[in-house]
């Protein structure tokens, strides 16, 4: 029989060997933004010996704290609000002021001795040209490669004002929730407060003890209010032990407590809500956390009105046809999460800007790129962020990104 077996070429030993393709350099994981979040993920990511950079815009760690309204308490346990790491010290009681979260967070920072880059914003993230790691154009015409990046810039990223008609009509004094810090510049005035999440009943509260001469309080959708404790027991402790149980069950149970422990107001313009609290908390609304807006409301100290639908002539216009001439408005109109710009050309935003997948998965066309701080849970976002810090850690070092930085020992 032939041979058909077709001769072994001759290598051409004239012709230069092919180099390998060069393996990456030694990259860090990027972590994008000062906040709580970004701090306990960089902390995790050490614990784990991976070398991780935080990449925060403003000169300082927790700069969105710092810009929060005085009177500001956490809802939630300073237990039960701790990061990774490093407990919350006994001294600041057990709902720790603005203040004193901002002094954690700095000090949070230094105790991990955490890589922290200040005054660097972070404008796209891509892909690397070999596919390998990604790619961070910031300011100052920086380009940084990083084996693997983790996003938390914050659920309340850029301040969010709807676009009234007619809002250049009005000659009040008009500021987004953002800019509020204490009731003294508002002593003695009318004023409308735009939206009743927490930040807008608070800020109505506040403006009432501050002096102000009316306080109105305009309202879209009624919200769910719980009181932050009853008999010592918080309420974020039954949001941990309820967070797993089915959606419709929770929202019966919270609907038989709230008929014991929340008066009705129907008469006050806030009714029971209709939908369900848990299946609320799903779609991003978190429940309000009673620190005086009831008994506010009860007395008419704050004055519910309808939602806002523009200005005209230096009125506001409200949705039910009446018009009312305060002279300040606070638009506690809440935020966006702003990651078009950042990240959405790869893919990995829904049709609302959210993140597709959170913590330690990532979407199929983004492996290595993790998002915290992006949900709103029942059981504190705090809570939440210490422990998406640790499984993202754990996704990171488990994927083994090429060329990821160790820490040296």
């Amino acid at each position: 029989m032939a041979d058909t077996t077709p001769d072994t070429p001759t290598p051409d030993r004239s012709a230069p060997a092919q180099p390998a393709a060069p393996a990456p350099a030694d990259r860090p994981v990027y972590v994008i933004g000062g906040g709580p979040g970004g701090l306990a993920v960089a902390y995790a990511l050490r614990a784990r010996g991976l070398r991780a950079v935080v990449l925060e815009r403003s000169d300082r760690v927790g700069a969105s704290w710092r810009r929060h309204y005085d009177r500001l308490r956490l809802h939630t346990t300073r237990r039960l609000s701790a990061l990774p790491g490093l407990p919350m010290p006994r001294r600041f009681g057990r709902w720790p002021a603005r203040d004193d979260v901002v002094r954690y967070l700095e000090k949070y920072a230094e105790h991990h001795r955490l890589e922290i880059v200040t005054g660097v914003e972070v404008s796209r993230v891509e892909r690397t040209p070999d596919g390998t790691g990604w790619l961070l154009h910031a300011s100052g015409g920086r380009e940084l490669t990083g084996a693997a990046v983790v996003v938390a810039t914050g659920y309340n990223h850029t301040p969010h004002v709807p676009d009234w008609p007619g809002r250049g009509s009005y000659t009040g004094e008009f500021l987004h929730a953002s800019a509020y810090r204490n009731a003294a510049p508002f002593a003695g005035r009318d004023v409308l407060v735009v939206g009743v999440g927490n930040t807008g009943a608070e800020i109505a509260v506040d403006l009432v003890e501050g002096g102000a001469s009316r306080v109105r309080l305009a309202v879209r959708t009624v919200p769910h209010i719980v009181r932050r404790s009853t008999a010592g027991w918080p309420a974020q402790y039954s949001g941990v032990l309820v967070r797993r149980l089915p959606v419709g069950l929770v929202d019966r149970l919270c609907r038989a407590q709230a008929k014991v422990a929340i008066p009705d107001l129907s008469a006050h313009g806030l009714p029971r809500p209709a939908t369900g609290l848990y299946s609320r908390v799903l779609e991003g609304a978190i429940p309000v956390q009673d620190v005086g807006l009831i008994d506010a409301v009860r007395k008419g100290r704050v004055e519910i009105v309808a939602a806002v639908e523009g200005f005209e002539d230096g009125k506001v216009v409200l949705a039910d046809g009446s018009r009312i001439g305060p002279e300040a408005v606070v638009a506690a109109t809440g935020y966006v999460r702003a990651l078009e710009g950042l990240v959405g050309h790869l893919g990995v935003l829904d049709d609302r800007g959210r993140p597709l997948a959170h913590g330690p998965r990532t979407a199929p066309s983004a492996p290595g790129l993790h998002f915290t701080g992006f949900t709103t849970p029942i059981s504190g976002t705090l809570r939440e962020l210490a422990l998406d810090a640790e499984r993202i850690a754990k996704a990171v070092s488990r994927a083994g990104a090429p060329g990821v930085s160790r820490l040296p020992g």
